[in-house]
């Protein structure tokens, strides 16, 4: 079964939504994953949780894990979700990852975190909360693309 690994910062917002979104759209042949270039022991918002489980996906059993050397080789496809994770990986690994939407949606696009598309988020509860929706919605919505332009990347 061919492993996907999807990278982002943090891995509790846009990394492991793709990897439950997938999970859930696909099941086998694919074996979905997901690690954070620092993951810091911080908890999944609760909203991430409730717009998930508002689609069917229960994401209770994550764990957020920081990606290593080892997360990296187990991967077949290693996919990151924002250029600074692709920089990340080409700079760590020696590897130049695809970034979600160039799969998804072919174009080679970031999917912003929070911080990036609402700098005022803590102050800013009203577009932090529309921006975290926006984001579940697009990985969400794009899980079937990802699935049907996929293989080609995977040869």
């Amino acid at each position: 079964m061919k492993q996907i690994l999807f990278v982002c910062t943090g891995n509790i917002f846009r990394s492991m939504i793709a990897e439950y979104a997938l999970r859930q759209a696909a099941g086998a042949p694919y074996d979905f994953a997901s690690a954070g270039t620092e993951a810091k022991a911080q908890e999944m918002d609760g909203l991430v949780r409730r717009l998930l489980e508002e689609r069917g996906i229960d994401p209770s059993g994550h764990r957020q894990r920081r990606l290593t050397p080892e997360i990296f080789s187990a991967a077949d496809l290693v996919v990151a979700i924002g250029l600074d994770h692709a920089a990340y990986i080409e700079e760590n690994h020696g590897h130049k990852a695809l970034l979600f939407n160039q799969i998804a949606c072919g174009e080679r696009r970031p999917i912003l975190d929070t911080w990036e598309a609402v700098p005022d988020y803590a102050d800013n509860a009203t577009e932090r909360r529309a921006h975290i929706g926006r984001v579940v919605d697009h990985i969400c919505g794009a899980a079937p693309a990802f699935l049907r332009r996929l293989p080609p990347f995977l040869e």
